[in-house]
């Protein structure tokens, strides 16, 4: 095999963004990949019937519009197209209405009632400080660029999601909405630092919205493969490295897998106390998902549902947090926090004319094989009556399996480990710099890195700039 200055291991959102990143500073560039398709958590298959194209993981990506990576890269020129549906979200209720995040803030305030004004002037004030936040909120620790920005979000973002909800906020509808953002955090509403991804999340839905890519998430991963063979790059695939034995000759080797991939590819020829640290490694919780060809839409109860590309479900702050609390500590829970999205609302590329696709999951304990088909199923029909009678067929991944099919989510943790404050900006242990190894020319550049899970292509961004500034 020819010889690379560096070889990346995975070509998930972090594995090409650490390859483009060192391509674009002139290296000589190979990416490994185990599967026969690139991609990660970018991928899109047909994974119920003929013509209907499903993501496998993720398909809504404000963290991607958002990112200083992305921001950076012409993947429009490779055929990327952006899809923003009417609302950013839809949080229906018990009663049959539903609350929506839009683009303005001032139109999503408008419509919550005795919140209204504090809803607005906690949102207009993030959206003001998005480049700041973003800046220094995913990036790993460093002495902060923006102190007072990070002092004034700090004092919010520190607090446990639920206490803020109720602290915040004066009605059920809004406390449940809040809530519904901050368990993308996948950990217990009551643990410090989870109003942060509720904030973030708010923030970025009424800064950049929560968009589709057209023709489904596998595009993205299209876009980004292109962009590196112009530059010069390599990909091949149907290549697990097993041992580091597998690797060709290179300067540079950055590793987009977690901890638990990396000790058993190194084997013995990690230092014992860093290998401790990587076996000591928190996972968390894994999704229970499900992917649906429809006849029709989903039939909400709430007609205003239908204009959002993302719906949670989750009618209240305290059935999300008991929802989430389950999921963390080892039980599967009879009424489940479930994320939905409807891409061919929006989208109709992705389903024959005039069918649809569905994409539901919820949180269920690490490394869980139960079925919680009939229990999402429930939470749907609760919002959407006669939502089964439209599903023509459906596929399912249980935490176990998601691991059978991407090693990097573990137990089903499809944000590569746990990210509460031990393990936000210190993932996946305590170095100065957390792409680094003990080891010289290796590096980290997975989601066990930081700012964590998310199509970002950050961790891997900052890996590669790491491996660069060592490599002079």
């Amino acid at each position: 095999m020819a010889e690379y200055d560096a070889v990346v291991v995975g070509s998930g959102p972090n594995g090409l963004a650490a390859a483009i990143t060192l391509a674009q500073a002139g290296c000589k560039v190979l990416v490994l990949e185990a599967k026969t398709t690139i991609g990660g958590g970018m991928r899109t298959q047909e994974l119920t019937l003929p013509g209907f194209q499903h993501d496998v993981c993720s398909s809504v990506h404000p963290l991607a519009l958002a990112s200083p990576f992305f921001r950076g890269l012409p993947l429009h020129k490779y055929g990327l197209e952006w899809v923003f549906p009417p609302a950013e979200l839809a949080h229906p209720l018990a009663d049959g209405s539903a609350v929506l995040i839009e683009r303005s803030v001032a139109a999503t305030a408008a419509h919550l009632g005795r919140d209204a004004q504090v809803y607005q002037r906690l949102m207009d004030a993030l959206v003001q400080q998005h480049d700041a936040i973003i800046q220094e909120f995913l990036a790993p620790l460093h002495l902060p660029q923006h102190p007072l920005v990070m002092a004034g979000f700090g004092l919010l973002a520190l607090a446990p999601a639920a206490a803020f909800a109720k602290f915040a906020f004066r009605t059920e509808a809004v406390r449940g909405l809040f809530a519904g953002l901050a368990a993308h955090a996948i950990m217990p509403l009551e643990q410090p630092g989870t109003a942060a991804f509720g904030l973030i999340l708010g923030m970025l839905a009424h800064r950049v919205g929560w968009p589709l890519a057209r023709g489904g998430s596998g595009r993205i991963a299209d876009a980004l493969t292109a962009y590196l063979r112009d530059l010069g790059g390599a990909i091949v695939t149907d290549s697990e490295v097993k041992s580091v034995e597998d690797l060709p000759p290179a300067k540079i080797r950055l590793f987009d897998v977690t901890p638990r991939q990396f000790v058993r590819i190194m084997g013995e020829r990690l230092p014992s106390g860093y290998r401790r640290q990587l076996e000591d490694y928190r996972y968390g919780p894994g999704v229970f998902k499900i992917d649906y060809a429809l006849s029709e839409p989903i039939p909400w109860r709430a007609s205003a549902c239908k204009r959002a590309g993302t719906v949670h479900l989750g009618a209240s702050l305290a059935e999300i947090r008991q929802s989430e609390r389950d999921a963390f500590t080892g039980r599967e829970t009879d009424e489940p926090y479930t994320l939905v999205t409807q891409p061919t609302l929006f989208d109709p590329t992705r389903a024959p004319a005039g069918q649809h696709i569905g994409w539901a999951y919820c949180h269920v304990p690490h490394n869980s094989t139960a079925d919680m088909t009939e229990r999402i199923e429930k939470q749907i029909e609760r919002f959407a009556p006669g939502f089964r009678d439209c599903v023509v067929a459906r596929h399912t991944y249980h935490a176990a399996a998601l691991e059978a099919y991407n090693p990097n989510y573990v137990g089903g943790d499809i944000n590569g480990g746990v990210q509460d404050l031990q393990q936000l900006f210190t993932r996946p242990t305590v170095r100065l710099d957390p792409y680094s190894t003990p080891l010289p020319g290796l590096y980290l550049c997975s989601s066990s890195t930081p700012p964590g899970g998310g199509v970002h292509g950050l961790c891997g961004w900052y890996a590669a700039k790491s491996a660069l500034r060592h490599s002079r």
